[in-house]
């Protein structure tokens, strides 16, 4: 088999050429090719939407043992297969190769978890106010759900829509974010042997601006879930608006972590290193700003410092690294232009934001700590999704939840404290989706809902048995007996 149709894109249960391709390489090594992968055409979006409407009439109608046992069945490959498929995550997308086996680990868990809501369905029934009439209120798939991930999850984001959609029997029309097409594509193969119906889930690979466009703008899906920049949500909800089609966003975040006066400083640190700097600062729920009182601000930078002395940057799949590349040569240069921008602001650089060099030609830089930053710079606005942390000294937990709210944001926040009373009055007021207590703002549980507030989030939650109000509509049954 050819590189070409190795790769290829896949539609109404076969695999397909695209109209043209691209080259993955590895942010690490950019001299290692990770394949070629075909791009689909506006009319390959078209031909993947209209059989998914075919393959999801047959899925919506299948016995729900079916939907467990596919469910189950790719669950159970992916975490046979997680080391393989890590290592091929960690390769494209530049996260370290443990946190690339544990993205595969918890994506299995997301399959899992779903197959077993699938045996979990149940209706509601009702009294009708009329005397003799029974009501039922059933919950029926969407149809066809339009999923578009991004780059820096290209396994675990998808999975958490794709895995929901077909379990409440819906046919999936999938768009990966073209900088990590790999990942999509393994996952695409494991399904493609399982028993769906053709044209259940599709696999429609290539840029936003043509391949994404044509997908939002289709009047021929009926919902379309997206993980993404906030300009780019703006863009698909009103794509979506004018269909009067189903939307679910989730966006950009500006997070905090507050250090309390009374903070465990060993903690604090930890979870303002974990929650800033893993994963290359390259997530959603980061902690970009670390909002600290002024009693322990002082000792606190110093230990971060001391922390990150400790860290050693390199290529993803080399033991001992704890921050892999940025994810491609944009990223790294918009995040080496923030550290200049903020420090022209008037932050103070006191670790790291430079580029460094490995044994491999990758895009590396230091993490970065900036600090006598204030709330209205720009670089505490605007997220920046790079290994940057940024200091904002408060003088009190009450300053502290102000400045943290002071967002446009507001997917998660954390607080560091060994007060109950400052706890419970952080969970109130903070703004946010998700809320962290002695934890760091990055990590949440498959389980139960995630998602935000204000301009990080639009539409039904994500994940846990919230997901239904997304994936299904209702139906209310009146019947006179």
């Amino acid at each position: 088999m050819s590189q070409q149709s190795a790769y290829a894109l896949y539609i109404d249960g076969q695999w397909i050429d695209g109209v043209d391709q691209i080259e993955n390489r590895s942010p690490s090594d950019t001299s290692d090719l990770i394949g070629v992968y075909a791009q689909a055409s506006t009319e390959q979006v078209k031909d993947a939407i209209a059989a998914a409407r075919r393959g999801g009439r047959e899925w919506a109608k299948s016995g729900l043992e079916q939907r467990y046992g596919v469910l189950m069945a790719v669950g159970d490959e992916l975490m046979a297969r997680k080391a393989e498929l890590g290592e091929l995550l960690a390769r494209e997308e530049g996260k370290t190769l443990a946190e690339a086996v544990g993205e595969v680990h918890r994506s299995a868990q997301f399959f899992h978890y779903y197959a077993a809501e699938v045996l979990r369905q149940i209706d509601e029934r009702a009294e009708s106010v009329r005397p003799g009439v029974e009501v039922e209120v059933r919950r029926e798939p969407v149809g066809v759900v339009g999923v578009i991930s991004p780059w820096n999850f290209p396994m675990a984001t998808a999975v958490w829509k794709i895995a929901p959609a077909l379990a409440f029997g819906n046919a999936v029309v999938f768009k990966p974010a073209n900088l990590v097409p790999g990942s999509a594509w393994a996952l695409t193969e494991i399904l493609s042997r399982q028993a769906l119906p053709a044209g259940t889930f599709n696999l429609i690979m290539g840029p936003g601006s043509s391949v994404g466009d044509a997908l939002i703008a289709s009047p021929e899906i009926n919902a379309l879930t997206f993980t993404g920049s906030l300009e780019v949500g703006r863009r698909v909800a009103g794509a979506t608006a004018a269909n009067l089609v189903k939307c679910q966003l989730e966006m950009g975040s500006k997070n905090a972590l507050i250090v309390a006066d009374d903070a465990d400083l060993d903690l604090a640190v930890e979870a303002a290193f974990n929650g800033a700097y893993s994963g290359t600062g390259q997530k959603c729920t980061a902690s970009s700003r670390l909002i600290v009182t002024e009693k322990v601000h002082d000792a606190f930078v110093e230990r971060l410092i001391e922390r990150l002395k400790q860290v050693r940057v390199g290529p993803a799949l080399e033991d001992g690294v704890h921050i892999g590349p940025a994810a491609d040569a944009r990223q790294l240069a918009s995040n080496l232009a923030w550290v200049e921008h903020a420090q022209a602001d008037g932050a103070r650089l006191v670790f790291g934001g430079e580029r460094v060099s490995a044994a491999s030609d990758g895009y590396f830089m230091a993490p970065a700590l900036l600090v006598d930053t204030t709330n209205d710079m720009a670089i505490n606005r605007e997220e920046v999704f790079g290994p940057i942390a940024c200091v904002i000294k408060v003088a009190d937990a009450n300053e502290a939840i102000e400045v943290l709210n002071d967002t446009h944001f507001g997917l998660t926040a954390g607080i560091i404290t060994d007060s109950l009373k400052l706890a419970s009055e952080f969970k109130a007021r903070a703004e946010t989706g998700c809320v962290m207590v002695n934890l760091p703002t990055a990590g949440t549980d498959y389980h139960v809902p995630f998602g935000g507030r204000k301009a990080s989030s639009f539409g039904p939650r994500e994940q846990g048995r919230y997901a239904r109000e997304f994936y299904t509509v209702v139906k209310t049954c009146y019947v006179k007996a």
